[in-house]
């Protein structure tokens, strides 16, 4: 009998150990097949130092040419002289690519909106083409936890659009942080978007909002939106130990590491609120819907605001990378 018990264990054992074996050669096939990291983050990664993901539909859909560009290599920047490296992001001839090189980034600058906005549903059709595509904050996480990276720093993330009861116009974003474990810089979530109802759906889906040295959830171009984040967390060593708490635990979900803009670099919420209003109204007599409409609305404001709201994006995508190399160097030191 107990011989019979043991062979059944070590036979247990044996499936189980084969079962793992499987699953990593298949993930070491995927890799090879479709999944590219430069041997910059590659080494960086296999010598446990801390690295930030950075996304390119803001690269190829953000802002024009070359501010694009510039920016993109700004903030890069920005994340190595915080003690991280770097790991923009993006499809590149059917390869899912985490770190980018110089000519990557120009492509995706020069190529604009030319270049098609890569999120989840988007990525199986670009990679079986061997096309580009600039990745949203949702494929960026897809890739990120695909090669590895815990940490990723954006602009700002999407949501529950105004209207949704209506239309249903969700982001992609939303049920990616509820699956997949990278943690989101942002400046909260675009003001476009129906802010309530974009953090009941995370909450709903045991999404953490960590506020960074604020009680208040930003609205991306201002510090303030009315709206309470869950907890409030003044450090970034506190941030990582609640990551490492997340998912040492066992739980799945990424975290949305809410950023306010810097106060100097804030801008009017009477203002952009005009400005939204009209782009709104605008978005609605054309037609314009699902991906296409928020760089409408981003283009939109940013030509009624003079270009102020330009400006602020690019400080607060600046500011997150700062925070999100700091947390990334936190939550290797621990």
């Amino acid at each position: 009998m107990r011989r019979a018990i043991f062979q059944k264990r070590g036979k247990d054992i044996f499936t189980r150990f084969n079962f793992a074996t499987f699953v990593w050669q298949k993930f070491t096939i995927m890799q090879k097949k479709f999944l590219e990291r430069s041997t910059e983050v590659k080494d960086a990664l296999n010598e446990g130092r801390p690295v930030v993901a950075l996304e390119s539909t803001i690269i190829a859909h953000g802002m024009p040419y070359p501010k694009n560009v510039e920016t993109a290599l700004r903030v890069e920047q920005i994340v190595r002289a915080a003690g991280a490296v770097p790991a923009t992001c993006a499809i590149i001839g059917g390869r899912l690519k985490c770190g980018l090189h110089g000519d990557d980034i120009e492509l995706l600058g020069r190529g604009g909106s030319g270049i098609p906005k890569a999120s989840r549903r988007d990525l199986a059709y670009l990679l079986s083409r061997g096309e580009h595509g600039a990745t949203t904050v949702a494929s960026t996480m897809i890739i990120a936890h695909l090669a590895g990276v815990r940490i990723f720093a954006t602009g700002g993330i999407g949501g529950v659009h105004r209207g949704a009861t209506a239309t249903m116009d969700i982001s992609a974003d939303l049920p990616e942080l509820a699956q997949t474990p990278v943690a989101v810089v942002s400046a909260g979530a675009k003001s476009i978007l129906d802010l309530p109802l974009t953090l009941e759906y995370l909450e709903t889906h045991g999404v953490p909002v960590i506020g960074y040295q604020t009680d208040e959830f930003p609205a991306f171009y201002t510090r303030s939106s009315g709206l309470q984040v869950d907890y409030r967390l003044d450090t970034a060593t506190e941030i990582a130990n609640l990551l490492h708490a997340q998912w040492d635990a066992g739980l799945r979900a990424g975290v949305l590491v809410a950023n306010p803009v810097a106060a100097e670099f804030e801008s009017d919420p009477a203002l952009i609120e005009r400005a939204l209003e009209t782009a709104l109204e605008a978005a609605a007599e054309k037609g314009i819907r699902g991906k296409a409409i928020t760089p409408f609305l981003l283009s939109f404001i940013e030509q009624a605001t003079g270009g102020i709201s330009l400006a602020t994006n690019i400080e607060l995508v600046c500011n997150n990378a700062r925070l999100g190399a700091e947390i990334a160097v936190a939550y290797q030191l621990l």
